[in-house]
């Protein structure tokens, strides 16, 4: 499956202001990264691949609709899953964008 192009445009659109995104090809989608580091990415299965602050990760799945992204059967901390239902809107889309690129944000810049 290939992820979903108005997916990706509309994160775009959200991550239009953010200093220093750029977008690359990974897990089968388009990712979203700030100062190289993933915040959020169109998934190739479907909906997006969000990472979060890994302290919050249970609190997200138990208070969202997100899942915890799962890496050969196992839940990967910081890494949520949310369905394509649960980005339909602006505000919801949003939600994520934000606590993607929040997170991001907080961390070093990777060196080229």
């Amino acid at each position: 499956m290939a992820f979903d192009e108005d997916l990706a445009d509309r994160i775009r659109e959200l991550l239009s202001e953010q200093r220093g995104v750029t977008e690359k090809k990974m897990f089968g989608g388009l990712a979203f990264l700030i100062g190289g580091n993933m915040a959020i990415a169109a998934s190739g299965q479907g909906g997006a691949l969000v990472r979060v602050d890994p302290g919050q990760t249970d609190r997200l799945v138990e208070t969202t609709p997100a899942e915890a992204a799962l890496m050969h059967g196992r839940p990967m901390q910081g890494w949520l899953r949310v369905e394509s239902n649960d980005l339909r809107t602006k505000r919801r889309l949003e939600k994520w964008v934000k606590l993607g690129s929040a997170y991001a944000s907080s961390l070093p810049p990777k060196k080229k």
